[in-house]
């Protein structure tokens, strides 16, 4: 049998990221190949892994991707059974380098992105990524959701990495701009982009209502005190209408105008960790 030494077991540490005593573990059970020795604990993973896909994974962050030019992108939402694992390096890094490769693969799904192969390991794939990290987290690890995009974006994570928010914008936006917009829908979790957007029966019965209130005044009046009080009902929801949280004198949509005339919003998506 071959002798172990420490530095072959610290070798083997520095490759996989696992615990010194699993390593030497595997290289006693190898005798002394490493090559074998990560084959073992490969295999031990998928048993320990297989045993927690049951386990809730009611915990996790969301992260952003986009490339330096800021023309494709994506948001992700990671997923893990406990809050402090969801706050360490190797999960938030796991999480940014998932929305990297949805970003750089159009057309992936949550089904598909596990089978894409890695960049930085050829012959690999996806999942051993996300194996790797299981095994140094040891909790069940599963990806919730992501949306691709691309275009001219914005972007923005809270701190705590539970809720984060991507924007495609019409145009060019000063990176200032884009990503406080992003902050805004964060905070303000707005459900749609324009007017356009809403459910058109809730509109016409919001106006009746507002109508009704004011009938029996003379119509021009009628007409002028609706319209306002229907305004003021849209800023509420609508993303372009709402007051910026960094300057409420300013709408969303008179932010961007004076930041270039015409800049306007195209899409947006808001994920919150176990939410909407």
């Amino acid at each position: 049998m071959s002798t172990i030494t420490a530095a072959t077991v610290k070798a083997l540490r520095e490759k996989t990221g696992l615990p010194m005593m699993d390593c030497k573990k595997a290289l006693e059970e190898a005798n002394g190949d490493e090559g074998r020795a990560i084959e073992i604990m490969k295999e031990k993973g998928q048993l320990r892994k297989a045993k927690m896909a049951d386990r809730e994974a009611g915990e996790g962050r969301v992260a952003i991707w986009t490339d330096p030019a800021r023309k494709i992108g994506a948001i992700i939402e990671l997923r893990c059974e406990t809050a402090p694992v969801a706050q360490t390096d190797d999960f938030e890094k796991l999480a940014t380098t998932l929305a990297q490769y949805v970003a750089e693969n159009e057309g992936a799904t949550v089904e598909t992105l596990p089978t894409l192969p890695r960049k930085d390991k050829p012959g690999a794939k996806v999942s051993d990524l996300v194996d790797e990290v299981f095994n140094r987290l040891r909790e069940n690890i599963q990806i919730s959701r992501f949306e691709r995009f691309s275009g001219d974006l914005g972007k923005y994570v809270h701190f705590d990495g539970r809720t984060g928010a991507i924007v495609e914008l019409s145009g060019p936006c000063p990176d200032e701009l884009s990503n406080g917009v992003c902050m805004h829908i964060v905070a303000m979790n707005p459900p749609i982009r324009a007017r356009e957007d809403a459910d058109p029966a809730e509109v016409a019965r919001e106006r009746a209502t507002l109508e009704a209130d004011v009938k029996g005044k003379p119509p021009e009046i009628a007409a002028k005190i609706v319209d306002g009080k229907l305004g003021r009902w849209f800023s509420e929801f609508v993303l372009l209408e709402q007051p910026y949280v960094k300057d409420d004198k300013k709408s969303i949509s008179q932010a961007l105008d004076e930041a270039s005339k015409g800049l306007t919003i195209k899409r947006f998506r808001r994920f919150q960790v176990g939410g909407a």
